[in-house]
Protein backbone atom coordinates (compact mmCIF):
# COMPACT_ATOMS: atom_id res chain seq x y z
CA UNK A 1 0.00 0.00 0.00
CA UNK A 2 1.13 3.68 -0.87
CA UNK A 3 0.61 6.52 0.69
CA UNK A 4 0.61 10.11 -0.13
CA UNK A 5 3.23 12.38 2.15
CA UNK A 6 1.11 14.85 1.95
CA UNK A 7 -2.07 12.92 4.27
CA UNK A 8 -2.21 14.00 7.65
CA UNK A 9 -2.76 11.92 10.62
CA UNK A 10 -6.33 11.21 10.33
CA UNK A 11 -6.02 10.07 6.83
CA UNK A 12 -3.07 7.46 7.45
CA UNK A 13 -4.71 6.77 10.63
CA UNK A 14 -7.90 5.72 8.62
CA UNK A 15 -5.48 3.88 5.74
CA UNK A 16 -3.33 1.91 8.42
CA UNK A 17 -6.25 0.90 10.66
CA UNK A 18 -8.71 -0.08 7.61
CA UNK A 19 -5.77 -1.66 5.97
CA UNK A 20 -4.53 -3.65 9.10
CA UNK A 21 -0.63 -2.51 8.28
CA UNK A 22 1.92 -4.34 10.16
CA UNK A 23 4.46 -2.20 8.89
CA UNK A 24 5.09 0.99 7.82
CA UNK A 25 8.29 2.80 5.84
CA UNK A 26 8.59 6.79 5.82
CA UNK A 27 11.15 9.17 6.63
CA UNK A 28 11.71 11.63 9.49
CA UNK A 29 9.54 14.55 8.11
CA UNK A 30 6.67 12.23 8.28
CA UNK A 31 7.45 9.94 11.32
CA UNK A 32 5.83 12.11 14.01
CA UNK A 33 2.38 11.74 12.35
CA UNK A 34 2.53 7.81 12.64
CA UNK A 35 3.72 8.72 16.16
CA UNK A 36 0.88 10.72 16.62
CA UNK A 37 -1.63 7.75 15.67
CA UNK A 38 0.31 4.90 16.57
CA UNK A 39 -1.61 4.23 20.01
CA UNK A 40 -4.73 3.32 17.81
CA UNK A 41 -3.37 1.27 15.43
CA UNK A 42 -2.52 -2.40 17.44
CA UNK A 43 -2.07 -4.33 14.32
CA UNK A 44 1.17 -1.82 13.69
CA UNK A 45 4.43 -3.48 14.75
CA UNK A 46 7.27 -1.72 13.07
CA UNK A 47 8.50 1.96 12.00
CA UNK A 48 11.14 2.15 9.29
CA UNK A 49 12.56 5.39 8.88
CA UNK A 50 14.93 6.03 5.28
CA UNK A 51 16.86 9.05 6.74
CA UNK A 52 16.74 9.84 10.09
CA UNK A 53 19.37 8.43 13.27
CA UNK A 54 17.19 5.39 14.76
CA UNK A 55 15.24 6.54 17.49
CA UNK A 56 13.02 4.62 19.90
CA UNK A 57 10.59 2.60 18.18
CA UNK A 58 11.71 2.68 14.62
CA UNK A 59 14.05 0.95 12.42
CA UNK A 60 16.76 2.34 10.20
CA UNK A 61 16.07 1.51 6.41
CA UNK A 62 19.56 1.01 5.27
CA UNK A 63 21.09 -1.23 8.41
CA UNK A 64 18.51 -3.33 8.04
CA UNK A 65 18.81 -3.56 4.30
CA UNK A 66 23.03 -4.47 4.78
CA UNK A 67 21.66 -7.17 7.33
CA UNK A 68 19.19 -8.37 4.45
CA UNK A 69 20.78 -11.31 3.15
CA UNK A 70 21.43 -10.97 -1.25
CA UNK A 71 20.32 -14.73 -1.93
CA UNK A 72 16.75 -15.67 -1.32
CA UNK A 73 14.28 -18.12 -3.06
CA UNK A 74 11.35 -15.36 -4.78
CA UNK A 75 8.22 -16.87 -3.35
CA UNK A 76 5.91 -18.08 -6.41
CA UNK A 77 2.55 -16.38 -6.75
CA UNK A 78 -0.47 -16.04 -8.81
CA UNK A 79 -2.28 -13.72 -11.18
CA UNK A 80 -5.07 -13.38 -8.81
CA UNK A 81 -2.68 -13.54 -5.31
CA UNK A 82 -3.17 -10.77 -3.37
CA UNK A 83 -0.38 -7.89 -4.16
CA UNK A 84 -1.67 -4.68 -2.70
CA UNK A 85 -4.27 -2.26 -1.79
CA UNK A 86 -4.69 1.11 -3.31
CA UNK A 87 -7.23 3.30 -1.84
CA UNK A 88 -10.07 5.47 -3.62
CA UNK A 89 -9.31 8.91 -3.68
CA UNK A 90 -12.34 9.37 -0.99
CA UNK A 91 -14.24 12.00 -3.20
CA UNK A 92 -17.55 11.04 -2.02
CA UNK A 93 -17.52 9.14 1.58
CA UNK A 94 -14.26 7.68 3.29
CA UNK A 95 -11.90 5.79 0.44
CA UNK A 96 -12.53 1.69 -0.20
CA UNK A 97 -9.26 -0.33 -0.31
CA UNK A 98 -9.01 -1.94 -3.78
CA UNK A 99 -7.16 -4.93 -3.45
CA UNK A 100 -5.21 -5.72 -6.44
CA UNK A 101 -3.47 -9.70 -7.83
CA UNK A 102 -0.05 -9.79 -9.20
CA UNK A 103 -1.38 -9.52 -12.72
CA UNK A 104 -1.94 -5.66 -12.13
CA UNK A 105 1.29 -4.67 -13.79
CA UNK A 106 1.13 -7.14 -17.11
CA UNK A 107 -2.33 -6.30 -17.53
CA UNK A 108 -1.97 -2.62 -17.40
CA UNK A 109 0.88 -2.60 -19.83
CA UNK A 110 -1.42 -2.50 -23.25
CA UNK A 111 -3.12 0.29 -22.21
CA UNK A 112 0.15 2.24 -20.57
CA UNK A 113 1.78 1.33 -24.21
CA UNK A 114 -1.55 2.48 -26.09
CA UNK A 115 -1.61 5.72 -24.29
CA UNK A 116 1.75 6.48 -25.04
CA UNK A 117 1.59 5.96 -28.95
CA UNK A 118 3.90 2.53 -29.12
CA UNK A 119 5.64 2.84 -26.07
CA UNK A 120 9.01 3.22 -25.70
CA UNK A 121 10.63 4.30 -28.45
CA UNK A 122 14.53 5.62 -28.88
CA UNK A 123 15.09 8.01 -26.71
CA UNK A 124 11.82 7.76 -24.26
CA UNK A 125 11.75 9.57 -21.03
CA UNK A 126 8.47 9.60 -19.03
CA UNK A 127 7.77 12.09 -16.53
CA UNK A 128 4.34 12.87 -14.86
CA UNK A 129 3.72 15.10 -11.69
CA UNK A 130 1.01 12.62 -10.07
CA UNK A 131 2.07 11.73 -7.11
CA UNK A 132 3.40 7.86 -7.00
CA UNK A 133 1.09 7.06 -4.14
CA UNK A 134 -1.86 7.64 -6.62
CA UNK A 135 -2.46 4.28 -9.55
CA UNK A 136 -2.30 7.42 -11.73
CA UNK A 137 1.32 7.79 -10.69
CA UNK A 138 2.61 4.44 -10.01
CA UNK A 139 0.82 1.75 -12.18
CA UNK A 140 0.01 4.56 -15.31
CA UNK A 141 3.56 5.65 -15.18
CA UNK A 142 6.26 4.63 -12.97
CA UNK A 143 6.09 1.01 -12.82
CA UNK A 144 5.34 0.12 -16.56
CA UNK A 145 8.17 2.78 -17.37
CA UNK A 146 10.66 0.42 -15.19
CA UNK A 147 9.03 -2.65 -16.64
CA UNK A 148 10.64 -1.66 -20.09
CA UNK A 149 13.93 -0.80 -18.96
CA UNK A 150 13.69 3.17 -19.65
CA UNK A 151 13.89 6.02 -17.72
CA UNK A 152 11.61 8.27 -15.41
CA UNK A 153 11.98 11.58 -14.33
CA UNK A 154 11.66 11.63 -10.59
CA UNK A 155 10.88 15.47 -10.02
CA UNK A 156 7.47 16.67 -7.59
CA UNK A 157 7.79 19.99 -6.22
CA UNK A 158 5.93 20.80 -3.11
CA UNK A 159 3.67 22.68 -5.12
CA UNK A 160 2.75 22.33 -8.72
CA UNK A 161 4.67 25.17 -10.97
CA UNK A 162 3.57 25.40 -14.53
CA UNK A 163 6.67 27.14 -16.09
CA UNK A 164 9.38 25.02 -13.88
CA UNK A 165 7.45 22.09 -15.10
CA UNK A 166 7.89 23.22 -18.82
CA UNK A 167 11.83 24.03 -17.37
CA UNK A 168 12.61 20.56 -16.29
CA UNK A 169 10.86 18.62 -19.27
CA UNK A 170 13.28 20.79 -21.31
CA UNK A 171 16.20 20.54 -19.42
CA UNK A 172 15.62 16.91 -19.05
CA UNK A 173 14.22 16.19 -22.74
CA UNK A 174 10.71 14.34 -21.59
CA UNK A 175 9.25 12.47 -24.50
CA UNK A 176 6.16 11.25 -22.45
CA UNK A 177 4.03 13.21 -19.92
CA UNK A 178 0.75 11.58 -17.75
CA UNK A 179 -0.68 14.13 -16.44
CA UNK A 180 -4.34 15.49 -15.57
CA UNK A 181 -6.35 18.26 -17.31
CA UNK A 182 -6.25 20.38 -14.46
CA UNK A 183 -2.42 20.06 -14.90
CA UNK A 184 -2.45 20.82 -18.25
CA UNK A 185 -4.91 24.16 -18.52
CA UNK A 186 -3.07 25.18 -15.61
CA UNK A 187 0.62 25.06 -17.89
CA UNK A 188 -2.09 26.23 -21.08
CA UNK A 189 -3.01 29.61 -18.97
CA UNK A 190 0.74 30.04 -17.82
CA UNK A 191 2.82 29.78 -20.97
CA UNK A 192 0.60 30.08 -24.30
CA UNK A 193 3.29 29.52 -26.93
CA UNK A 194 6.13 27.17 -24.94
CA UNK A 195 7.85 25.59 -27.32
CA UNK A 196 8.94 29.85 -28.12
CA UNK A 197 10.38 29.94 -24.58
CA UNK A 198 11.58 25.83 -24.42
CA UNK A 199 13.11 23.38 -26.22
CA UNK A 200 10.28 20.76 -25.89
CA UNK A 201 10.77 17.41 -27.05
CA UNK A 202 7.22 15.50 -26.13
CA UNK A 203 6.30 12.57 -28.21
CA UNK A 204 3.47 11.32 -26.39
CA UNK A 205 0.95 12.93 -23.76
CA UNK A 206 -1.96 10.77 -21.88
CA UNK A 207 -4.28 12.32 -19.78
CA UNK A 208 -7.68 11.65 -17.61
CA UNK A 209 -9.66 12.16 -14.67
CA UNK A 210 -12.15 14.75 -15.41
CA UNK A 211 -13.04 16.17 -19.05
CA UNK A 212 -10.29 17.22 -21.43
CA UNK A 213 -12.17 20.18 -23.62
CA UNK A 214 -11.31 21.21 -26.88
CA UNK A 215 -10.17 24.17 -26.13
CA UNK A 216 -6.77 22.11 -24.72
CA UNK A 217 -6.99 19.59 -27.13
CA UNK A 218 -5.92 22.47 -29.75
CA UNK A 219 -3.51 23.78 -27.76
CA UNK A 220 -1.47 20.73 -27.01
CA UNK A 221 -1.85 20.20 -30.99
CA UNK A 222 -1.03 23.25 -32.03
CA UNK A 223 1.72 24.58 -29.53
CA UNK A 224 2.83 21.20 -28.31
CA UNK A 225 3.19 19.12 -31.52
CA UNK A 226 1.33 16.39 -29.74
CA UNK A 227 -2.23 14.95 -29.68
CA UNK A 228 -3.61 14.23 -26.02
CA UNK A 229 -4.39 10.39 -25.63
CA UNK A 230 -7.62 10.51 -23.54
CA UNK A 231 -7.35 7.60 -21.22
CA UNK A 232 -10.38 6.53 -18.66
CA UNK A 233 -10.26 3.79 -15.82
CA UNK A 234 -10.65 3.79 -12.30
CA UNK A 235 -8.60 2.61 -9.38
CA UNK A 236 -10.45 -0.79 -9.28
CA UNK A 237 -10.01 -1.36 -13.16
CA UNK A 238 -7.55 1.04 -14.62
CA UNK A 239 -6.54 1.73 -18.30
CA UNK A 240 -9.63 0.39 -20.72
CA UNK A 241 -10.84 2.92 -22.21
CA UNK A 242 -8.93 5.63 -24.68
CA UNK A 243 -7.35 7.09 -27.69
CA UNK A 244 -4.09 5.85 -29.68
CA UNK A 245 -3.34 8.49 -32.07
CA UNK A 246 -0.56 6.57 -34.18
CA UNK A 247 -3.03 3.70 -34.84
CA UNK A 248 -6.54 5.69 -35.08
CA UNK A 249 -8.48 8.42 -35.23
CA UNK A 250 -8.94 11.23 -33.28
CA UNK A 251 -12.76 12.02 -32.53
CA UNK A 252 -12.92 15.10 -30.32
CA UNK A 253 -15.02 14.92 -27.35
CA UNK A 254 -15.00 11.37 -27.15
CA UNK A 255 -12.85 9.41 -24.99
CA UNK A 256 -11.77 6.74 -27.06
CA UNK A 257 -12.23 2.97 -27.73
CA UNK A 258 -11.81 -0.12 -25.54
CA UNK A 259 -7.58 -0.74 -25.27
CA UNK A 260 -7.40 -4.32 -26.51
CA UNK A 261 -7.84 -7.13 -24.37
CA UNK A 262 -10.86 -5.33 -22.41
CA UNK A 263 -14.17 -5.69 -23.14
CA UNK A 264 -16.38 -2.58 -22.39
CA UNK A 265 -20.08 -1.84 -23.05
CA UNK A 266 -22.52 0.24 -21.98
CA UNK A 267 -25.56 -1.42 -19.79
CA UNK A 268 -28.68 -0.58 -18.64
CA UNK A 269 -30.31 -0.76 -15.47
CA UNK A 270 -30.73 -4.61 -15.39
CA UNK A 271 -27.26 -5.19 -16.91
CA UNK A 272 -28.38 -5.79 -20.53
CA UNK A 273 -26.03 -4.36 -23.53
CA UNK A 274 -27.49 -0.59 -24.32
CA UNK A 275 -28.19 0.35 -27.91
CA UNK A 276 -25.74 2.16 -29.51
CA UNK A 277 -26.20 5.73 -28.81
CA UNK A 278 -28.14 5.16 -25.65
CA UNK A 279 -26.99 6.73 -22.45
CA UNK A 280 -26.28 4.17 -19.78
CA UNK A 281 -23.17 3.18 -17.41
CA UNK A 282 -19.88 1.67 -18.66
CA UNK A 283 -18.95 -1.43 -17.44
CA UNK A 284 -16.40 -3.32 -17.76
CA UNK A 285 -16.40 -7.29 -18.22
CA UNK A 286 -15.01 -9.75 -16.08
CA UNK A 287 -12.81 -11.15 -15.60
CA UNK A 288 -10.07 -8.48 -16.48
CA UNK A 289 -6.62 -8.52 -16.19
CA UNK A 290 -6.78 -5.54 -14.50
CA UNK A 291 -9.81 -5.55 -12.63
CA UNK A 292 -9.41 -5.51 -8.96
CA UNK A 293 -9.97 -8.50 -6.60
CA UNK A 294 -12.54 -6.92 -4.22
CA UNK A 295 -12.85 -4.59 -1.91
CA UNK A 296 -10.75 -5.00 1.07
CA UNK A 297 -13.27 -5.99 4.24
CA UNK A 298 -16.36 -4.86 2.55
CA UNK A 299 -18.01 -7.49 0.78
CA UNK A 300 -21.52 -5.38 0.51
CA UNK A 301 -19.62 -2.78 -1.80
CA UNK A 302 -17.72 -5.60 -3.63
CA UNK A 303 -21.40 -7.14 -4.29
CA UNK A 304 -22.72 -3.70 -5.04
CA UNK A 305 -20.18 -2.89 -7.44
CA UNK A 306 -20.56 -6.04 -10.20
CA UNK A 307 -24.03 -6.98 -12.19
CA UNK A 308 -24.07 -10.17 -13.49
CA UNK A 309 -20.65 -10.49 -15.33
CA UNK A 310 -20.06 -6.82 -15.92
CA UNK A 311 -18.20 -4.38 -13.26
CA UNK A 312 -19.90 -1.26 -12.95
CA UNK A 313 -18.24 2.05 -12.74
CA UNK A 314 -20.79 4.46 -11.82
CA UNK A 315 -19.79 6.77 -14.66
CA UNK A 316 -22.82 6.93 -17.11
CA UNK A 317 -22.09 7.60 -20.90
CA UNK A 318 -22.88 6.14 -24.62
CA UNK A 319 -21.36 4.30 -27.35
CA UNK A 320 -21.62 5.55 -30.66
CA UNK A 321 -22.50 3.72 -34.35
CA UNK A 322 -18.20 3.53 -34.54
CA UNK A 323 -17.51 2.12 -31.50
CA UNK A 324 -16.31 5.20 -29.64
CA UNK A 325 -17.54 6.24 -26.28
CA UNK A 326 -18.91 9.39 -24.79
CA UNK A 327 -18.67 10.33 -21.17
CA UNK A 328 -21.96 11.89 -19.79
CA UNK A 329 -20.72 11.85 -16.11
CA UNK A 330 -20.68 10.49 -12.57
CA UNK A 331 -23.70 8.32 -10.92
CA UNK A 332 -24.38 11.29 -8.54
CA UNK A 333 -23.17 13.86 -10.70
CA UNK A 334 -25.63 13.79 -13.14
CA UNK A 335 -28.17 16.75 -12.98
CA UNK A 336 -32.17 15.99 -13.76
CA UNK A 337 -33.82 19.19 -14.61
CA UNK A 338 -36.75 19.88 -16.31
CA UNK A 339 -37.20 16.04 -17.75
CA UNK A 340 -33.62 16.29 -19.01
CA UNK A 341 -30.56 14.52 -18.13
CA UNK A 342 -27.27 17.22 -18.51
CA UNK A 343 -23.79 15.55 -17.71
CA UNK A 344 -21.79 18.39 -15.78
CA UNK A 345 -18.29 17.02 -17.86
CA UNK A 346 -20.38 18.72 -21.23
CA UNK A 347 -20.96 21.87 -19.63
CA UNK A 348 -17.67 22.77 -17.94
CA UNK A 349 -16.12 21.60 -21.60
CA UNK A 350 -18.23 24.37 -23.20
CA UNK A 351 -17.60 27.22 -19.81
CA UNK A 352 -13.60 26.55 -20.35
CA UNK A 353 -13.61 27.94 -23.89
CA UNK A 354 -15.09 30.95 -22.01
CA UNK A 355 -12.26 33.63 -22.34
CA UNK A 356 -12.51 34.90 -18.69
CA UNK A 357 -12.57 31.05 -17.21
CA UNK A 358 -9.42 29.60 -15.73
CA UNK A 359 -11.16 26.43 -14.21
CA UNK A 360 -14.83 25.54 -13.77
CA UNK A 361 -16.43 23.03 -11.39
CA UNK A 362 -20.32 21.70 -12.48
CA UNK A 363 -23.39 20.68 -9.98
CA UNK A 364 -26.61 19.93 -9.95
CA UNK A 365 -28.16 21.57 -7.18
CA UNK A 366 -32.13 21.45 -5.71
CA UNK A 367 -34.62 23.53 -7.37
CA UNK A 368 -38.51 23.48 -6.72
CA UNK A 369 -39.62 23.86 -9.85
CA UNK A 370 -37.26 21.93 -12.31
CA UNK A 371 -35.84 19.71 -9.41
CA UNK A 372 -32.26 20.27 -9.87
CA UNK A 373 -30.55 22.90 -11.81
CA UNK A 374 -26.73 23.65 -12.88
CA UNK A 375 -24.78 25.59 -11.13
CA UNK A 376 -21.35 26.44 -11.62
CA UNK A 377 -18.55 27.54 -9.86
CA UNK A 378 -15.87 29.65 -11.95
CA UNK A 379 -12.40 30.47 -11.10
CA UNK A 380 -11.62 33.64 -13.61
CA UNK A 381 -8.54 33.92 -15.42
CA UNK A 382 -5.72 36.70 -13.67
CA UNK A 383 -6.93 40.33 -14.04
CA UNK A 384 -10.33 39.11 -14.53
CA UNK A 385 -12.80 40.58 -12.36
CA UNK A 386 -16.03 39.19 -11.46
CA UNK A 387 -19.55 41.12 -11.68
CA UNK A 388 -22.94 40.68 -12.85
CA UNK A 389 -22.05 41.52 -16.16
CA UNK A 390 -19.60 38.36 -16.72
CA UNK A 391 -22.22 36.36 -14.88
CA UNK A 392 -24.95 36.86 -17.26
CA UNK A 393 -22.16 36.36 -20.33
CA UNK A 394 -21.13 33.29 -18.71
CA UNK A 395 -24.47 32.34 -19.26
CA UNK A 396 -25.18 33.21 -22.62
CA UNK A 397 -22.33 31.50 -23.56
CA UNK A 398 -23.61 27.90 -22.80
CA UNK A 399 -26.97 28.76 -23.62
CA UNK A 400 -25.79 29.75 -27.83
CA UNK A 401 -23.21 26.88 -27.46
CA UNK A 402 -24.14 23.75 -25.76
CA UNK A 403 -28.09 23.32 -25.12
CA UNK A 404 -30.38 25.96 -23.24
CA UNK A 405 -31.56 24.14 -20.97
CA UNK A 406 -28.22 22.93 -19.96
CA UNK A 407 -26.96 27.03 -18.88
CA UNK A 408 -25.76 27.45 -15.50
CA UNK A 409 -28.59 29.13 -13.65
CA UNK A 410 -26.59 29.97 -10.42
CA UNK A 411 -22.72 31.41 -10.88
CA UNK A 412 -20.48 31.05 -7.89
CA UNK A 413 -17.07 33.25 -8.46
CA UNK A 414 -14.44 31.52 -6.31
CA UNK A 415 -10.91 31.81 -5.28
CA UNK A 416 -9.50 28.61 -5.31
CA UNK A 417 -11.35 25.38 -6.89
CA UNK A 418 -10.80 22.69 -4.50
CA UNK A 419 -9.44 19.84 -5.84
CA UNK A 420 -7.57 16.17 -4.89
CA UNK A 421 -3.70 16.48 -5.06
CA UNK A 422 -3.88 14.64 -8.31
CA UNK A 423 -5.67 17.60 -9.77
CA UNK A 424 -9.38 16.32 -9.88
CA UNK A 425 -12.19 18.91 -9.11
CA UNK A 426 -13.90 17.67 -6.03
CA UNK A 427 -17.52 17.77 -6.18
CA UNK A 428 -18.83 17.22 -2.99
CA UNK A 429 -16.71 20.35 -1.63
CA UNK A 430 -18.79 22.33 -4.24
CA UNK A 431 -21.64 20.83 -2.85
CA UNK A 432 -20.25 21.68 0.44
CA UNK A 433 -19.70 25.46 -0.39
CA UNK A 434 -23.53 25.50 -1.94
CA UNK A 435 -25.01 24.48 1.27
CA UNK A 436 -22.91 26.84 3.12
CA UNK A 437 -24.15 29.61 0.98
CA UNK A 438 -21.42 30.29 -1.71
Amino acid sequence: MQLLTLFGPDAIEFRLQDSQAKAVITDKENVPKIHEVRERLPELKLIIVVDAAKEKDTMDFWEAVEKGSRYFTPVKTRPDDAALIIYTSGTTGQPKGTLHGHKLLPGILPGFEFYHNLFPQDGDLMWTPLDWAYIGGSYDALFPTLHHGYPMLAYRPRKFDPEEAFYMMAKHRVRNLMAVPTVLRMMMHAVKRPREHYDIQLRSITAGGETLGEELCDWTRDYLGVEINEQYGQTECDLVLGFCSEVMNMVPGSIGKAVPGHVVEIIDKDGLIAKRDEIGELAVKAPDPVMFLEYWRNSKATKEKFIGNWMRTGDYGRKDQNGYFWFSGRQDDIIESGGFRIGPGEVEDCLMKHQAVALVGVIGVSDPIRGEIVKAFILPKEGVTPDKALEESIKEHVKNRLEAHAYPREVAFVDEMPRTSTGKILRNELRRMHEAGA
